[in-house]
């Protein structure tokens, strides 16, 4: 049986399983953090500068109390490890700040470490700065600490403990036996070096706790992704481990991002640290913008996007999605653009077919291609649904641990017995020499080295968001390419030319990189006879 007292902190499959370990919560040391922050600590910031650090209900009851009141049957700490998952400015980097002091001078721990990591020094300097702002403006603390701005460290002489500031770009963090390790943005840490160097270093302490405090990512395949993966997998149950302390606030997938109540679901600090005015005003900037709207799903709704920058949007994308049957192409002129992946990855081909008048459509029929034997591994690291497209005949396999490009020379020969196949534009940087040769002098097709550069990408690139906008694109709904539409971020210059960045994507984009390149020839006289929209290229 659950005590009526003990029930009200059960909130989950592993709540349970720890009570049965016999674990319990006690409410008498949550609540000495609580007293810890009002009595001691002070907000050095904006509207809130020199009030007492009193925590909103959010931090109280959905942290702070479960972190600290859940105890081990040895009276030490139950959780380990902890992640907390909640949009900027929620007051993420306060709470870690304070979480910091008292782990430094109220946790009662001799010869306290306590150190906050973050990607970057200037990241690193944030959560410092708080917490040597709040020491300063403090009676109590500023008697007993002294601060080393310079070097980012706090020390307590009288319990040879110190706080200090970490970051990525700083070598030698070996020996570190932490107390207390707090992670800022982990999203932001571009390897797991760091968290590798630093996971084990509290493994001698009495009850040492881990916590990583983060606004999402766009990058899944990161070590902060991970760690949120996990964290949500200990909330719904599919993990057990009752060491691990997980809070998230985060508008769902399916979620409206632009539903004011999505907004307050995702941002427990509405209406006190953040106005819901500039959260309207975001809102309809990130509706006009995918670029805004990535940053908005991300920083404002602690929504994992796809890539860091979008580039097309998806909504407009779909507007473009209406089936349409092949035959109806039959004869008509097509560029097809081939963009050739690692031998081991997925490698795609898209056959463009321009209008045959001014105001027509351009259609968009992809082909994709991907070793038989490296199907399942790279279906996991992609998170894309490999074997389902595979079976639905969307994605051709080939043997072996390599693309067998034979797969793809016999498919272009059969796209030209079906449709009038006028070049075969192909990426000039990468080794595509045997299978060019063979398509150009055994097969007869027209084939063109494309470049991947600003010069040859920016122009089609440029045409096709505006086709996309006007909705002159018919993909038929093609799934394959719709997830790569979904993950292609953009890069520019400084002349404001853009291209597909691949190094920034949220996935592959190879479908994309060839569409660009079949739209390319499909506007170019050199290939098609009745050209509707002219664009440089070369």
């Amino acid at each position: 049986m659950v005590s009526a007292a003990l029930d009200a902190w059960v909130r989950g499959k592993n709540d349970e399983i720890s009570v049965d370990e016999g674990c319990y919560f006690d409410l008498k040391a949550a609540d000495r953090v609580r007293r810890f922050f009002v009595k001691t600590l002070c907000h050095s910031k904006g509207e809130w500068a020199g009030k007492p650090f009193e925590l909103l209900d959010w931090q109280w009851e959905g942290v702070i109390a479960p972190l600290f009141g859940w105890k081990r049957k040895n009276g030490t700490r139950r959780f380990r490890k902890a992640g907390v998952w909640i949009p900027k400015k929620n007051g993420k980097s306060a709470l870690g700040s304070g979480l910091s002091l008292y782990m430094l001078v109220g946790d009662e721990e001799p010869g306290a470490e306590v150190y906050n990591a973050a990607a970057d020094k200037e990241q690193a300097s944030i959560v410092y700065n708080e917490a040597a702002n709040m020491v300063e403006a403090s009676p109590v603390l500023s008697k007993r600490l002294d601060v080393r701005r310079s070097t980012k460290r706090i020390n307590y002489p009288a319990q040879r403990s110190w706080y200090k500031a970490l970051s990525a770009d700083v070598p030698t963090k070996e020996g570190i036996n932490w107390h207390f390790l707090c992670f800022d943005e982990l999203h932001a840490q571009k390897t797991r070096d760091m968290w590798d160097t630093l996971a084990y270093g509290g493994a001698a302490r009495r009850q040492p706790l881990m916590l990583s405090i983060s606004t999402a990512g766009y990058d899944r395949q990161t070590i902060g992704g991970e760690q949120y993966d996990y964290a949500k997998g200990v909330l719904n149950g599919s993990i057990q481990d009752t060491s691990f302390f997980a809070y998230i606030a985060e508008a769902e997938e399916s979620d409206d991002w632009t539903d004011p109540e999505i907004w307050h679901k995702a941002n427990p600090s509405l209406g006190v640290t953040i106005s819901v005015d500039s959260m309207r005003d975001d809102c309809k900037e990130a509706q006009n913008s995918p670029v805004k709207e990535n940053a908005f799903r991300r920083y404002r709704l602690n929504q994992w996007t796809q890539q860091d920058v979008r580039w097309l949007s998806l909504d407009k994308w779909d507007l473009c999605g209406e089936p349409f049957d092949r035959k109806e192409l039959e004869g008509r002129q097509c560029v097809v653009g081939i963009d050739l992946g690692a031998t081991s990855d997925l490698t795609a081909a898209v056959a463009v077919f321009p209008p045959e008048d001014e105001t027509g459509e351009f259609y968009f029929v992809g082909r994709y291609y991907m070793p038989d034997a490296t199907l399942i591994d790279r279906e996991r690291e992609a998170r894309a649904p490999y074997l389902k497209w595979k079976r639905d005949g969307l994605l051709t396999t080939t043997p072996g641990a390599a693309t067998d490009y034979a797969f793809l020379r016999r498919d272009v020969n059969r796209m030209a017995a079906e449709y009038d196949v006028r070049a075969v534009l192909i990426d000039r940087n990468f080794n595509a020499a045997h299978i060019a040769n063979e398509l150009r002098e055994q097969d007869g097709f027209e084939v063109q080295g494309f470049g991947q550069g600003y010069v040859s990408m920016s122009a089609p690139s440029k045409l096709l968001e505006t086709l996309i906008l006007s909705q002159r694109i018919r993909h038929g709904g093609d799934p394959i390419l719709r997830w790569m539409a979904n993950n292609v971020a953009a890069e520019m210059d400084a002349a404001g030319n853009i291209k597909p960045a691949k190094n920034r994507s949220g996935g592959k984009i190879d479908g994309i990189v060839a569409a660009i390149m079949g739209l390319a020839g499909s506007v170019d006289p050199r290939f098609i006879t009745h050209v509707t929209a002219k664009v440089e290229v070369w």
